[in-house]
């Protein structure tokens, strides 16, 4: 019981933190360059993007501000469930800050927060 409501508590967090966020104008999906070798490269890319597009209210350090902390995201909300919320948004977060390849590098990457 104590999971399902941390868990629920983490994920209206989320949330209500990435709604705060606004979109940042990523008019193109490769905000760090090319990705094509995979690795390190993507994992630059993912937190470029993040950079870019979150850490106004995530903290460029995931410490969080406005929004919740993601410093360790990966350890409550799986990949796909970041997605999601980056994807579609919550209360107090708008949906699609961020589309496409580039939503997928930033949800791997926070997935592994932990």
């Amino acid at each position: 019981m104590k999971k399902k409501v941390w868990t629920l508590v983490m994920s209206a967090g989320l949330a209500i933190g990435l709604a705060a966020c606004g979109g940042g104008g990523n008019d193109n999906d490769n905000a760090g360059g090319g990705n094509e070798g995979g690795g390190e490269t993507a994992t630059n890319d993912a937190e470029a993007i993040f950079q870019q597009n979150c850490s106004s209210c995530h903290g460029e350090n995931l410490e969080g501000r406005n929004g919740p902390a993601l410093d360790k995201i990966g350890a409550s909300l799986s990949q796909d469930e970041i997605h999601d919320v980056i994807e579609n948004g919550r209360p107090g977060m708008p949906a699609g800050i961020i589309k496409g390849d580039d939503a997928d590098k930033v949800a791997a990457w926070l997935a592994e927060k932990k």
